[in-house]
């Protein structure tokens, strides 16, 4: 009968914890990246009957009594939660194995919940104001966008920081170094010209401006044309430089050579390429007079702001139509995720059981994320309504029995002392 009273306060005990932890869990089912906690019982001790008498061999039969059990442990539920829409790009839930990093006081803290934001200084955090950590793309000088990057590569776990950026940023312009023209002359003795668009390094949009003019005298077989290139501000106020030079094509039209090289756009030499044969300027005279052009640079553009795409890019957007990568959020790995030290439902650090955080490696060894990140998305809590209120339904029955288990060794005991007296 005392063994009824220990067996039965021991399960209240542990079935009480057990409600506690379901209870904390359903609690916690709208929280973002939460990780439920589970629960394993065991048997405290057990006494073992003996069957065992002369000539008798042993039985099969397990012949323990136990004597009472404890919680022996909550390990985390390491299923993965379901995803939530959402309307943000700098939301992120990881599709796979990994943890985001964030900067605690004094050591990193790692969690599912992706539920980031662009603060006041356009530094990337929690909603509380924890810095996300990855990897800098090192392409910002003060204000300035040093180079455009589609991929930032992904640095060594040891030197992860708070992705931080400036508040204002430029593209800074890139001048015209190439403008190619095609079309067709004709062989009439009719003045042609051709145009381009060009960027200067003050980052204006000016104009190059080709004029043909068919030479008074001509050196058979085909065609000569004297040509002069201005470039000019677009409204024609202002002009930077005039080059001239011949261009020569042969019987059948195909341009063979040309003496205009190069020319100066208010401080940058552009070149002037016609083509060769048939795939640039031609002078045939069976075809309509045409022309074209294509010229590169990018004039100067100002930040719009930064978004995080599915790769863990931070990508700045600028008024220019440019974009680049300049940071990259970390996904850290462990070899042993349950043992992790919990700090709160959806944020842990590293503890001597689970091992050091580590990166994933492609097969030429660069440091990878290891696992598909989708923004728009967040990844809700890992435990179900249906799993919580079913275990609660379990853990309340057996609460219950072993409370009943009490009162029936308690009314044996009261026969007992009356039987007694």
């Amino acid at each position: 009968m005392i063994q009824a009273f220990y067996t039965g306060i021991s399960g209240i005990k542990t079935h009480s914890a057990g409600i506690d932890i379901v209870s904390d869990n359903l609690a916690n089912i709208n929280t973002i990246g939460y990780r439920g906690v589970g629960y394993e019982f065991s048997s405290m001790f057990e006494n073992m009957i003996n069957t065992n008498s002369a000539g008798i061999s042993a039985s099969s039969v397990n012949s323990s009594v136990g004597v009472g059990t404890t919680l022996k442990a909550t390990p985390m539920m390491q299923d993965y939660g379901a995803p939530i829409l959402s309307d943000r790009s700098t939301d992120l839930a990881i599709l796979g194995d990994g943890w985001f990093g964030i900067q605690g006081q004094d050591r990193p803290m790692y969690t599912r919940d992706g539920n980031f934001t662009f603060d006041a200084n356009d530094d990337l955090v929690t909603q509380d104001g924890f810095h996300v950590l990855g990897t800098m793309g090192n392409n910002i000088q003060g204000t300035t966008l040093t180079a455009q990057l589609a991929e930032v590569p992904l640095g060594g776990v040891g030197s992860q920081e708070k992705l931080r950026f400036p508040k204002t940023l430029t593209y800074p312009p890139e001048p015209s170094s190439t403008a190619t023209f095609s079309g067709n002359l004709g062989v009439e003795d009719v003045v042609s010209t051709m145009s381009a668009g060009l960027v200067d390094p003050q980052s204006n949009k000016n104009e190059l401006r080709l004029e043909f003019t068919k030479k008074a005298v001509q050196t058979p077989p085909g065609t000569q044309w004297d040509v002069v290139a201005t470039t000019q501000t677009l409204d024609g106020e202002t002009i930077y430089d005039t080059q001239t030079g011949t261009v020569s094509f042969d019987s059948s039209g195909a341009l063979t050579s040309s003496t205009l090289t190069t020319i100066n756009n208010n401080g940058a030499q552009v070149s002037i390429d016609l083509g060769t044969a048939f795939s640039g300027v031609v002078s045939i005279s069976n075809l309509p007079i045409s022309g074209s052009s294509v010229a590169d640079g990018t004039i100067g553009g100002d930040l719009r702001g930064y978004d995080i795409n599915k790769n863990g890019e931070v990508i700045a957007t600028f008024t220019n139509g440019k974009q680049s990568s300049v940071g990259k959020v970390a996904v850290f790995h462990f070899i042993n995720d349950q043992g992790l030290e919990r700090l709160n439902g959806s944020r842990f650090q590293e503890s001597s059981n689970s091992g050091f955080a580590y990166f994933s490696t492609n097969a030429t060894g660069e440091n990878v994320i290891g696992s598909d990140i989708t923004n728009f998305k967040l990844e809700g809590s890992n435990v179900s309504m249906e799993y919580g209120l079913t275990e609660l339904i379990i853990l309340q029955r057996a609460y219950d029995a072993n409370s009943k288990s009490i009162t029936t060794a308690d009314q044996m005991m009261q026969k007992a002392l009356q039987m007694g007296a």
